[in-house]
C-alpha cells in the first residue's frame, strides 16, 4: 500500500499509474499499453484464439503481431478483470504483484538461512524499492522482476528438493525474455547461471540451470526473431539514445520523481545502501564469499551501468557486445542492483530478534525508500467507441508509433475491438511506422498525395477524432478545426460530438464545413516553431493553412540544394529543382476561404535529433481587398 499511496485511495474508479491529464480523454500512459496486452490473453482464450496473438494493430500492413507482453500476467488478470472490472482489476493486479514480490524474496532470504525478521525486512525492500515501483507505474519491467526471486527460491529449493523445482527456476528466469523485457534478460541470464555456479556444485544442479539459462535464450531469440527483427528499432539504438536516457549520480540519491525524466529516476535509498554496505562486510568477515562476491557485484554492476555513457565502460561495452546496441535505456538491469541490495540490508541485520526491533526496520525500510510515484490515471469513456462500423478503424490525431499517447488508443480498442492501421509499440513494424508518418498530415486536414485512396486501400471505414488527444500535447499541435474540416470536406460525416467523435462514410449528404475567420497562417505538424528569424521544416512533408483569396509569396533558403514540390489544396502548384543556401522565392495562388499549402522535400538535412527542410524566411500574403501582409508565424484560427 505505501508504495501506491495515495493514489491507492481512488483505486475503485481510477487506474493506479503515472496520473498524468487526460482533458476529457484516458490518461495517456504505458499502464494502457500493459493493460492491453494483459486483457488480450484473456479476450484471445475466449475467442478461441491463439493468446499470444495481437489481431487488432497495425493492420493490414501487418499480420497478427506477437503478443509476448501478456505472459504470464494476463493468465491473472483474466479473471480478475471479469471479477473486478478492467481498471480495478488492474489494481488488484498491481497490489498482488507487489505482495509477491516481497513473498518470494522473503522466501528466498529465508532459504539463504536468514532469520524471520530479516527477511521480511529484506523483502520489503525488494517489493518497494523506488525504481521496481517506478517501472510497476504502467510498464512491465517491474511486474515481471519477481521472477529473479522465483528464480533463486526454486534453484535453492532443488538442492535439497526434486528437480521440479529445477525446473521451476527455469521457467521463471525464460519468463523475463518470454514477456518482451530482453534488456533485463542480458543481465538476469548471466546472473541466475553465476549464482548457480557457485551455490550449487553437484552436476545435476549446474544441468538444470545450464538447461533453464538455454531455454531463456531460446525464448529472447524468439523475441528477437519475430518482433525486434523487421521492426523499426531492428537496427538497435545509438549511443546518443542511451546518454538521453542515462541516469545521473545525483539521480541514484535524488528521491524526487521528475517526470519528464521518469526513465532515469534511479533511486536507492540513502539508509538502505549504508545498511547493504554492512550486510556485505557481514558475509565477508563470517567468510561467506561466494555470496559477498555475487550479491556485491550483483548490486554494483547494474548501478554503474545505470549510469550509461557516464560510465566509462559502457561504451566500449556497447561496442563490444552487439546485444547492448539494442537497449536504450541503460537502467533496465537495476531490478538484479536493488535485490541484491535488499538480501545484502537482510543479511546486515541478521542478529535482529524480537517483534519491536523487526517493527522498527520495516518502518525505517518503508520511509527510506518511499517516493512518491504513483498518481490516479482517470479511464476516460471507453465506450464512446463502441459503435465503430464494420471495417478498419482510424484514430486522429495519427501519432507514431512509438509514442505513448497511442496508448489510449489501445485501451478504446478493449471495447471497440476493431482491427486498425495504427497501434503503440517502440518495435512496431517498419511499414506501420511509415504509414503513419503518412497519415500524420490528416491531424491538421491535409489530403494530399491521395490521402483519400490510401484509407480506401487500407479499409478504413471509421474515423475517430479524439477531442482530448489535441489539447496541450507536444506532440501534435492543436488543429482540431483543420482536422475535422478536413474529413467534412472529403464526404466524412460526424455520429453525435463528444471526447471522441466517430465520422463514417458511404451515406448521408456531407455536412458542409465551417468557414473559420480569417487569419494569420497556421503551421502544422511539420514545422518548427518560429524562431524569429523564420522556420525550418521538421518533416519531409510540412502543411500550413492561408486565408484566401489571393496570392502566398513564400522566401525560401536552405543549407544544401534540395528538390521541392509545393501543393495547395492537394494540387501540385509548383515544382523547384533546387533550393539552396540563396533565397529563393515561391508564389502560390489562394482560392477563398482556408488554404491548406504544403512543401515537400526528398529529405532532410543535419544530423538528429535537429534534422531540417528548407527555411521558411518570410510569408507574404497578399489579398485582393487586404493588400500584403508578411507573415514568419501562425497561430489557431
Amino acid at each position: 500500500m505505501s508504495a501506491t499511496w495515495p493514489a491507492v485511495l481512488h483505486a475503485r474508479s481510477d487506474f493506479l499509474s503515472g496520473g498524468a491529464p487526460g482533458h476529457g480523454e484516458a490518461s495517456p500512459g504505458d499502464h494502457l499499453q500493459t493493460l492491453y496486452h494483459l486483457w488480450l490473453v484473456g479476450h484471445q482464450l475466449e475467442h478461441g484464439r491463439a493468446p499470444w496473438r495481437d489481431p487488432y494493430s497495425f493492420r493490414p500492413e501487418a499480420g497478427p503481431i506477437p503478443n509476448f507482453a501478456g505472459w504470464p500476467f494476463g493468465l491473472a488478470y483474466w479473471p480478475l478483470s471479469h471479477v473486478f472490472g478492467l481498471v480495478a482489476g488492474w489494481n488488484v493486479l498491481q497490489l498482488l504483484i507487489y505482495t509477491a514480490a516481497g513473498l518470494l524474496a522473503l522466501a528466498w532470504l529465508r532459504e539463504l538461512g536468514l532469520p524471520r525478521g530479516p527477511a521480511l525486512a529484506g523483502g520489503l525492500a525488494f517489493a518497494i524499492a523506488p525504481y521496481r515501483v517506478e517501472q510497476s507505474v504502467g510498464h512491465l519491467l517491474g511486474p515481471i522482476s519477481i521472477m529473479l526471486p522465483l528464480a533463486l527460491w526454486a534453484f535453492e529449493r532443488s538442492r535439497r528438493g526434486s528437480a521440479w523445482w529445477l525446473a521451476l527456476a527455469g521457467a521463471a528466469i525464460a519468463s523475463i525474455p518470454l514477456s518482451g523485457q530482453v534488456h533485463l534478460a542480458l543481465g538476469a541470464i548471466p546472473f541466475f547461471l553465476v549464482y548457480a555456479a557457485v551455490r550449487g556444485r553437484e552436476r545435476r544442479l549446474l544441468a538444470g540451470a545450464g538447461a533453464g539459462a538455454i531455454a531463456a535464450v531460446a525464448a529472447g531469440a524468439l523475441v528477437r526473431e519475430t518482433v525486434i527483427k523487421g521492426s523499426t528499432e531492428s537496427s538497435g539504438r545509438s549511443l546518443d539514445q542511451v546518454t538521453a536516457y542515462s541516469a545521473r549520480w545525483g539521480d541514484l540519491v535524488a528521491r524526487h520523481v521528475d517526470h519528464a525524466r521518469s526513465e532515469q529516476f534511479a533511486f536507492l535509498g540513502w539508509a538502505t545502501p549504508l545498511l547493504a554496505l554492512a550486510g556485505l562486510a557481514l558475509l565477508l568477515r563470517t567468510r561467506r564469499f561466494g555470496l559477498a562476491v555475487i550479491l556485491g557485484l550483483g548490486a554494483l554492476v547494474p548501478i554503474l551501468l545505470a549510469l550509461g555513457t557516464r560510465f566509462p565502460l559502457y561504451s566500449p561495452l556497447w561496442h563490444a557486445l552487439p546485444p547492448f546496441r539494442f537497449p536504450r535505456v541503460p537502467e533496465r538491469l537495476l531490478p538484479i542492483g536493488v535485490l541484491c541490495l535488499a538480501a545484502l540490508l537482510a543479511f546486515a541485520l541478521a542478529r535482529l530478534r524480537g517483534l519491536v526491533a523487526t517493527a522498527l526496520v520495516l518502518g525505517l525500510v518503508a520511509v527510506d525508500l518511499h517516493a512518491r510515484v504513483y498518481g490516479s490515471s482517470v479511464p476516460g469513456d471507453p465506450d464512446a467507441a463502441a459503435a465503430v462500423a464494420p471495417g478498419r478503424l482510424l484514430e486522429l490525431p495519427v501519432f507514431d508509433p512509438g509514442i505513448h499517447y497511442g496508448s489510449v488508443y489501445l485501451w478504446y480498442d478493449t471495447v471497440a475491438q476493431a482491427e486498425r492501421p495504427g497501434g503503440y509499440s517502440t518495435t512496431a513494424p517498419k511499414p506501420a511506422k511509415a504509414i503513419a508518418r503518412r497519415l500524420e498530415r490528416l491531424n491538421c486536414g491535409d489530403w494530399s498525395g491521395n490521402t483519400a485512396a490510401m484509407l480506401d486501400r487500407l479499409g478504413v471505414t471509421t474515423v475517430g477524432v479524439h477531442t482530448g488527444l489535441f489539447l496541450r500535447n507536444s506532440a501534435v499541435p492543436d488543429r482540431l478545426f483543420f482536422a475535422r474540416r478536413g474529413l467534412v470536406s472529403h464526404g466524412w460525416m460526424p455520429g453525435p460530438r463528444g471526447t471522441v467523435t466517430l465520422f463514417r462514410k458511404g451515406s448521408g449528404t456531407p455536412l458542409q464545413p465551417s468557414a473559420g475567420k480569417p487569419g494569420r497562417p497556421v503551421f502544422c505538424q511539420g514545422w518548427y516553431g518560429d524562431t524569429g528569424l523564420g522556420r525550418d521544416m521538421s518533416e519531409e512533408h510540412a502543411p500550413f493553412w492561408v486565408y484566401g483569396p489571393g496570392s502566398a509569396r513564400l522566401r525560401l533558403t536552405a543549407a544544401k540544394p534540395l528538390a521541392a514540390t509545393f501543393t495547395v489544396n492537394e494540387t501540385v502548384v509548383r515544382r523547384k529543382p533546387a533550393i539552396g543556401p540563396e533565397s529563393q522565392s515561391v508564389v502560390l495562388p489562394l482560392g477563398p476561404g482556408w488554404n491548406v499549402l504544403s512543401a515537400e522535400v526528398p529529405h532532410l538535412l543535419g544530423a538528429k535529433p535537429r534534422r531540417v527542410g528548407l527555411h521558411l524566411d518570410e510569408l507574404t500574403v497578399t489579398s485582393p481587398s487586404r493588400g500584403s501582409r508578411n507573415r514568419r508565424t501562425g497561430s489557431s484560427p
